[in-house]
């Protein structure tokens, strides 16, 4: 193959390729149109990182009570429409964008924006605009919290095959627990460092990321940006990598915003050590500090066991705990949370 040669493409992913585009058109046959769905995101006073799916949703379910189902499995079912041109509409310019194969919006325009959180808007197929959020960075702030969901946040036990998918497609949002203490921690947080940015990164399914916003509002966490995945085929291998997505992401962080560091929240259950850890040795400048939530005993179990726990010494501090109020003493014992006493 000559180096100009376009890369050979998975044929799970041209497979699920050509299902999405037969689900397509049966849905446009029935007369429904594609439209926006913004989830949160982050930039700077010159750029904004536009994070969405252009997307056929089925329309809500109704439950007993007259209410919008909001089931896990629904999220899945909504038809990604490939390659969507999508019109956005921020700070006084009109940019258009494109999707991926999967419909994921995630790209870089121009925008001359004030600090804080700011509107949008995004249109698909000249459909009525949906307004999205963003968090604008001033160029003085230099600390931010980067935190992880799946048994940091939000009790999943993810790496259970069989619970995750419980957990993704059947449980209602409603019954996910949020983890003790964890949004107290995260709301000192925020009130500590003024004009911080809040990511929450997870290994989850943007599929799922509306559920996810409500539970974090409904449980009093701060709103902060969300970068999740595509859980399907990349062009080389069946399915996307977690590990990479979250290192992709921290090193990204690191170059978008080099005068910030980070606080890296996470858990021992999954990989997050060992992410965290590689990242503070590649950007030690990055990282203010890195806060571990210990499984309990029962979790570990589930999971699959905890993580190593192996981490470069004489770095940045490294705290762990089992819940938000344990962590929220640690931190507070290194510095990085203002005693409240």
């Amino acid at each position: 193959m000559s180096p100009a040669s376009p890369a050979k493409i998975h044929w799970f992913a041209r497979l699920e390729h050509r299902i999405h585009v037969w689900r397509e058109r049966r849905a446009r046959r029935r007369g429904r149109s594609a439209t926006a769905v913004p989830f949160p995101a982050y930039g700077s006073t010159r750029w904004v990182r536009v994070v969405g799916r252009a997307l056929i949703v089925p329309p809500p379910l109704k439950n007993s009570r007259g209410e919008g189902s909001v089931r896990g499995w629904r999220a899945f079912v909504s038809i990604p429409v490939s390659f969507a041109s999508v019109v956005v509409e921020i700070g006084g310019r009109t940019h258009t964008v494109v999707a991926d194969r999967g419909g994921v919006i995630d790209t870089v325009v121009e925008a001359e924006m004030t600090p804080g959180w700011q509107t949008f808007t995004m249109a698909v197929e000249g459909q009525q605009p949906v307004e999205a959020s963003v968090f604008i960075v001033a160029d003085d702030v230099d600390f931010g919290v980067v935190c992880d969901v799946d048994d940091t946040v939000m009790v999943t036990a993810l790496p259970r095959p069989f619970v995750a998918a419980w957990n993704s497609f059947v449980l209602d949002e409603h019954a996910r627990t949020p983890v003790p203490g964890m949004a107290v921690l995260l709301e000192q947080l925020r009130r500590d460092h003024p004009g911080a940015p809040m990511v929450y990164l997870s290994t989850g399914a943007w599929n799922v990321a509306p559920t996810l916003r409500r539970f974090l509002s409904r449980h009093l966490f701060p709103a902060g940006a969300m970068l999740l995945t595509d859980w399907g085929p990349t062009h080389d291998r069946w399915f996307r990598s977690g590990q990479a997505h979250k290192t992709g992401n921290l090193r990204r962080l690191a170059e978008e915003f080099p005068h910030v560091r980070w606080l890296l929240i996470g858990d021992d259950g999954q990989h997050d050590e060992a992410i965290y850890s590689q990242f503070e040795q590649e950007h030690p400048s990055s990282v203010a500090g890195v806060a571990i939530r210990r499984l309990l005993p029962a979790e570990a179990v589930l999971a699959g066991g905890r993580a190593t726990g192996e981490h470069a010494e004489g770095g940045v501090p490294w705290v762990s705990a089992e819940d938000g109020a344990g962590l929220r003493e640690r931190l507070t014992e290194v510095g990085l949370l203002d005693d409240p006493s």
